[in-house]
């Protein structure tokens, strides 16, 4: 058991979120960086060859510049194991982000100075907030011209409805950005531009009136961070751990990723004060992660992550106990064993079996279809793992096969991918015909790229009129039967058999709640 709390305390699992175009790739590829995980930055234009990002593996990703499924990548650091998962801001893949939040136990928002808080990063601080996920703000691309850095602090707390506490203040930004004042370590950090921060660049002040401060930074600016620090400690709470593990309070740091600044004093601060793995809530009961026994669940699908081999990874976020290899685990949905021969731990899309895992680590599971969303692994204990939400989509389209001797691989292709939860597929009951269901548009060009070269199926989409699509469940057989009769035509089931009442308007949905009391409409299923 000693050995099994010794991993525990040293994992740290974060998912980074933020509104597209904060840098927060960047930001994950420099923390790879300065953890030994990648030797070079994917940013970087060789003469030959622009790299991408190396946490953007996706085909789709790289064209559009845009994060679309989630990456996993884990290194070591200061004795301490650190999984990141880096999620994608684009708000049409907010479904993907919400799961992704269920399985860390801590959140880095990235904002930018010269935007502030956008509404994409309102939406996920909100789930944070609701399940008093640990926040640590980055406000990142000081190097650029931006809101002033109170001002700044004023929107993040009343837009996110987040108490703040910086721990780190800056020294001038744009043309005039000199440094960070690290308030946490008392060490003033120099910028300079060129992106290589080294050690040399860092001085100790304990006392800000020393006057080294106005040789580094000049008299004007030199006042302007005293002036301000001064402010800061009578206005903010002075930081207390406690608080920031309860969600009570979110510690600020500034930096410019893309120049590598300020990301190594948010590191070190994150792996001192960042949560360890947490408990987690089943419908039977909390599940802590220093039991004895082995659990976890699935809270993604991502299919071929290896375009030559057509592999399925299900992301597995280990629970309790320890994770082996090639040991039978209970699948509890399909109430089967299943056991693991090559599970792997990630760096971005460089894959390496691992022996064993612990509480806070993220394994993937090759899948040949067994998994959904949602699904727990026990080592025998009926636990069902809360809070995976699956939502209600919003935009809808026909599907229609383009090539009808390919109908195999497209019923193949969709399966899959809906079991990744990108989107959801609905077949009407009085037709049969598909219907596809996304959060946001770009999903529909997503899917249609994938189909094609993926699964060598193309498709052509075709409107739907609907508004909502909303899960349907009633105890009245009789009511039940007087409603399918007068609504046949609205009705389909999901891709598990589920009922669902496609509604054309807000109004015809309204109208079947009022003709129906006794039928229950739900927005969310939660897995």
């Amino acid at each position: 058991m000693a050995e099994l709390q010794e991993e525990i305390n040293k994992r740290r699992t974060f998912g980074i979120v933020s509104h597209p175009d904060a840098g927060k790739t960047t930001l994950t590829e420099k923390l790879l960086l300065f953890g030994g995980a990648i030797q070079e930055a994917g940013a970087v234009k060789s003469n030959k060859i622009k790299k991408g990002a190396t946490s953007d593996f996706m085909e789709i990703e790289r064209q559009r510049g845009i994060s679309v499924a989630t990456s996993v990548m884990a290194f070591d650091y200061r004795n301490r194991k650190v999984n990141i998962l880096d999620t994608p801001g684009h708000k049409d893949f907010a479904e993907d982000t919400f799961r992704t939040l269920t399985a860390v136990d801590s959140v880095i928002v990235v904002i930018d100075v010269a935007k502030g808080v956008e509404a994409q990063t309102e939406k996920l601080v909100e789930v944070c907030r609701m399940r008093k996920t640990p926040i640590i703000v980055f406000i990142n691309k000081m190097d650029r011209e931006g809101k002033d850095g109170i001002d700044l602090l004023d929107e993040i707390e009343e837009k996110l409805g987040l108490k703040v506490t910086p721990l780190s203040w800056p020294a001038g930004m744009g043309q005039r950005f000199k440094g960070v004042y690290n308030i946490y370590k008392e060490e003033l950090l120099l910028f300079s531009p060129h992106g290589k921060q080294v050690q040399d660049d860092i001085l100790k002040i304990s006392d800000l009136s020393d006057p080294i401060l106005d040789e580094k930074l000049g008299p004007a600016l030199a006042k302007e961070l005293r002036e301000e620090t001064e402010m800061m400690t009578g206005v903010y709470p002075k930081f207390n751990r406690e608080d920031y593990l309860n969600g009570d309070v979110s510690p600020v740091f500034f930096g410019s990723a893309i120049n590598n600044f300020g990301v190594k004093e948010l590191l070190d601060c994150f792996v001192e004060i960042a949560p360890t793995p947490l408990p987690r809530i089943t419908e039977e009961r909390e599940v802590l992660p220093n039991e004895k026994n082995f659990s976890g669940f699935i809270f993604k699908i991502h299919a071929n992550m290896d375009p030559k081999h057509r592999d399925r990874i299900a992301f597995l976020r280990i629970c309790s106990g320890t994770f082996k290899r090639n040991t039978n685990y209970l699948h509890i949905r399909k109430e089967k064993k299943i056991k693991f021969s090559n599970p792997t731990a990630f760096m971005a899309s460089k894959k390496s079996i691992v022996e064993e895992a612990f509480p806070g680590d993220i394994v993937g599971l090759y899948d040949s279809g067994n998994f959904k969303i949602g699904d727990s692994l026990t080592e025998g204990e009926k636990l069902h793992f809360k809070g995976i939400p699956s939502f209600s989509p919003e935009q809808f389209r026909f599907v229609n096969n383009m090539d009808p001797m390919k109908s195999k691989q497209l019923e193949k292709g969709l399966d899959q991918l809906m079991d990744e939860g990108v989107a959801q597929m609905f077949k009407t009951e009085t037709t049969g015909r598909i219907i596809i269901g996304t959060v946001g548009a770009l999903q529909f060009d997503v899917i249609q790229y994938r189909l094609q070269h993926e699964y060598g199926a193309s498709v052509a989409y075709e409107p739907v009129g609907l508004n909502k699509a909303c899960w349907v469940t009633y105890d009245d057989v009789e009511a039940y039967k007087d409603f399918r009769k007068k609504r046949m035509r609205d009705l389909a089931k999901d891709k598990d058999g589920n009922l669902v009442f496609l509604a054309e308007s807000s109004w015809s949905l309204k109208m079947a709640q009022e003709n129906h009391p006794e039928i229950e409409f739900h927005f969310t299923s939660e897995g």
